[in-house]
């Protein structure tokens, strides 16, 4: 038996972007026979050719990772997008599974989904107790629909293990650098380095630097999903996965900043959005599964800018 037959067939959605390459080229992957089609191959918002192609492939698990992704920026251009096109998605696989009678998924979403006033750490109870931040509320909206939707499989049909993992906001190899449509640690890592090679002596930071935000390596999530599709009977049906501790904007760039090696001053724009104040998981279903991520943030942020710059020099 290969060890891609250990664990049997999984069918991974998003394949080709960020956490779905971070999976892919996990150590653990190669347990699985992993089928990761492009949205070339498979268009996900097609219910009935997603539902076929779930049917015909027979997978073990469905892992769920795609969708439309991006930043402040992205999903305040794009709100119609960042909804439909997630909703679509999220209910296609789901669904399609379903049909199918694939008898685990794992579904993932964003810490997004939580209230705009919520206090922090943001544990799984809050999911829908108030209003959503305003500027990514088509896109949670849509992971909401999603791990709702998991929720009621699971209610109706027990043995279905259909559930959901929320991750903090990422970072990591394979992340998009575009400023327009990226989140912020690969915006900044990108916006500092073109800083040192212009010679700029100041670097701009939207607002003024003092909200938090709790990024993950991309490569620890992979572990955690790997982790989770090998024995999902043990977790809850929502499981945020984090840091458990956060940073301030100004604390990243200068975190990129020294791993860079630019040296300059940076300048707030107050006139610019910066999102919800604080956004910190809570830990604990986490801690209670015995798992946590293992990469700090120096670590994380050396390995995504040789990434970048692997990427500039192709």
């Amino acid at each position: 038996m290969s060890d891609a037959a250990q664990r049997g067939r999984m069918l991974l959605t998003g394949g080709r972007g960020m956490v779905g390459r971070n999976i892919r080229e996990h150590a653990r992957a190669a347990e699985w026979e992993i089928l990761a089609p492009s949205s070339a191959e498979l268009d996900l918002t097609d219910s009935a050719a997603t539902a076929d192609y779930i049917a015909e492939q027979n997978p073990d698990i469905v892992v769920h990772a795609a969708g439309r992704v991006g930043g402040i920026q992205a999903n305040m251009a794009n709100p119609v997008a960042f909804l439909d096109d997630n909703t679509a998605i999220g209910r296609s696989v789901i669904m399609g599974a379903r049909a199918a009678g694939v008898p685990r998924l794992l579904n993932l979403a964003s810490t997004c989904i939580y209230p705009r006033e919520a206090p922090n750490p943001l544990s799984e109870e809050m999911v829908l107790t108030g209003p959503l931040e305003p500027t990514n509320e088509g896109y949670a909206l849509a992971k909401i629909m999603a791990l709702r939707l998991c929720q009621y499989i699971r209610a109706e049909t027990p043995e279905m293990q259909y559930k959901t993992l929320i991750p903090c906001n990422l970072y990591g190899r394979h992340d998009s650098f575009d400023a327009a449509s990226s989140h912020m640690v690969p915006a900044v890592i990108a916006k500092i380095h073109a800083a040192r090679e212009a010679g700029s002596e100041t670097v701009d930071i939207w607002g003024d630097g003092t909200a938090r935000r709790e990024f993950m390596y991309a490569g620890d999530l992979a572990d955690a999903v790997l982790r989770a599709a090998a024995d999902s009977k043990g977790l809850s049906d929502l499981m945020n996965v984090g840091v458990g501790a956060d940073h301030s904007v100004n604390e990243y760039y200068a975190a990129a900043a020294e791993v860079i090696g630019w040296t300059g001053s940076f300048a707030h724009d107050l006139s610019k959005p910066v999102g919800m104040k604080r956004k910190l998981c809570d830990t604990a279903r986490q801690a209670d599964w015995g798992w946590a991520p293992q990469t700090d943030l120096r670590a994380g942020m050396t390995a995504t800018y040789q990434f970048y710059l692997e990427r500039l020099s192709t």
